[in-house]
């Protein structure tokens, strides 16, 4: 159902079950799946794609112009997958020549005026709590759980299953399956509470917390540290997940709080 006060542009191609309230806009080059919601008051610009089932609250502004002075207008898109949440004013920017889009993944939540920069990706079952916001070319692994008015530096990496206090300036990668707060960001130990949430057995959660502790606790440096875990601990998917996150990564990952002891895994 679309309300008579909202504009959609004829060429935008909507699913005839989306749901758009009064005083909503809708540009051209828009497609919106399936049983969508919109709200009143949002803009839905050039680039976007809306999956199924999704809920945009009001205020919300999808697929603006990237904020880049090196952006020239090139056809660019912001993707937004099945079943996430945007909540009011929201604001996604769509890709640059960089990577040509922005991404969202399904089951995300995205709550209150987190502001998510060109090209940035984000994984599956997210949560970025209110005031969140992300630089351009940022990524963000499946599960992650950023806390709220974190700000997060360009092309930083924040792994799978990980979490990240309130309040952070995330300027290092987050490696998967930890917790990081404190300033600098560092690490905090295994977020062993959320992956039981996600039905991580107890032996799962005990090999990444060893993983851990020889890469943060035990004194060798980042180099020695991989090569222990590569060679001295079994593959497995998690294991190798760490090694690839932390071989791939270009800013550096988050160091061990220079004041904490060795009580955190």
């Amino acid at each position: 159902m679309i309300q008579p006060l909202a504009f959609i542009h004829p060429s935008a191609r909507i699913a005839e079950n989306v749901i758009i309230d009064p005083f909503t806009v809708i540009h051209k080059n828009v497609e919106i799946g399936e049983g969508t919601w919109i709200g009143s008051n949002v803009t839905i610009m050039e680039g976007a794609r809306i999956g199924r089932n999704c809920r945009i609250f009001p205020g919300a502004v999808i697929s603006a112009i990237p904020q880049d002075l090196k952006f020239r207008g090139e056809e660019t898109t912001a993707v937004i997958g099945d079943g996430t949440t945007i909540r009011e004013f929201v604001t996604i920017n769509r890709g640059t020549a960089d990577r040509f889009t922005t991404r969202i993944g399904a089951g995300c939540l995205i709550m209150a005026y987190v502001h998510v920069a060109h090209d940035c990706i984000i994984g599956d079952h997210c949560i970025l709590a209110n005031g969140v916001t992300m630089a351009g070319h940022v990524q963000i692994g499946d599960y992650a759980n950023i806390g709220g008015l974190t700000a997060i530096q360009q092309f930083v990496s924040i792994g799978a299953h990980s979490y990240v206090a309130g309040g952070s300036l995330v300027r290092k990668d987050i490696p998967p399956y930890v917790k990081a707060a404190k300033e600098p960001i560092s690490y905090m130990g295994v977020n062993s509470v959320g992956l039981r949430r996600r039905g991580f057995p107890d032996s799962k959660i005990a090999e990444v917390q060893e993983i851990y502790r020889t890469l943060y606790l035990k004194n060798y440096n980042i180099s020695k540290a991989l090569e222990i875990i590569e060679t001295e601990m079994p593959p497995s998917p998690e294991r190798d997940e760490i090694l690839l996150f932390i071989q791939k990564s270009k800013k550096g990952i988050m160091k061990r709080h220079a004041q904490d002891n060795d009580e955190a895994v």
